[in-house]
């Protein structure tokens, strides 16, 4: 079977004011659904059709001449994780076992939250910033484009989108204020907690 674009986990206003629904039509209406469908045109009758997405992406990571086909399978992967990383009824701090886990990592709750923000304004231009396991280690780092923190390994907890089309209808050039209100109101850190716990 193709792959298919995910449903969004709420309602498409649903997290109006902090992110409009004009953004999320746009950004999973048209941008997500445009990576899957090029994703599907590009490797129907080749070696990779049938292929989980983490294998299309493994098997091209590395490839130069599969570069398009990489960067719509990771622009796919990458978005379908961002969806479930926020919720309507986000809480400002996470659980205690991933506060611990966060402090023991970072310092502090708001240490991390700094150094998060840090890392998402240090990206020249488009990318993604992630909180991931490397082993047992919690890691933040920005990556540029489409990449993702499968393709070496790790583990990924948490991210936020940080190519323009994510938050430029509600923020413009504030790319600051939409990390740190991602981070202050729209995180479902239920989710992220539950991926301490859960495989891939």
């Amino acid at each position: 079977m193709p792959f298919q674009l995910p449903e969004l986990p709420y309602p498409v206003d649903a997290l109006e004011p902090h992110m409009s629904a004009r953004t999320l039509e746009f950004h999973h209406g048209q941008h997500h659904r445009s990576y899957v469908e090029k994703l599907n045109a590009a490797i129907e009758k080749s070696p990779l059709e049938g292929k989980s997405l983490e294998e299309v992406i493994q098997a091209t990571a590395e490839d130069k001449g599969q570069a398009d086909i990489f960067n719509n399978a990771a622009q796919v992967w990458n978005h379908s994780f961002f969806w479930p990383c926020m919720t309507p009824n986000a809480g400002s701090t996470p659980s205690s076992e991933l506060a611990e886990r966060l402090t023991d990592a970072f310092g502090s709750f708001a240490y991390f939250k700094m150094r998060f923000c840090e890392a998402a304004g240090g990206q020249f231009g488009s990318g993604w910033i992630w909180l991931f396991l490397n082993g047992d280690d919690l890691q933040i780092a920005s990556m540029p484009d489409a990449e993702t923190p499968i393709m070496h390994g790790f583990k990924p907890l948490l991210t936020c989108d940080l190519w323009e089309h994510a938050f430029y209808l509600d923020y413009q050039n504030r790319k600051d204020d939409f990390v740190s209100t991602y981070l202050d109101v729209l995180v479902d850190w239920d989710f992220v907690a539950s991926r301490l716990t859960t495989d891939g």
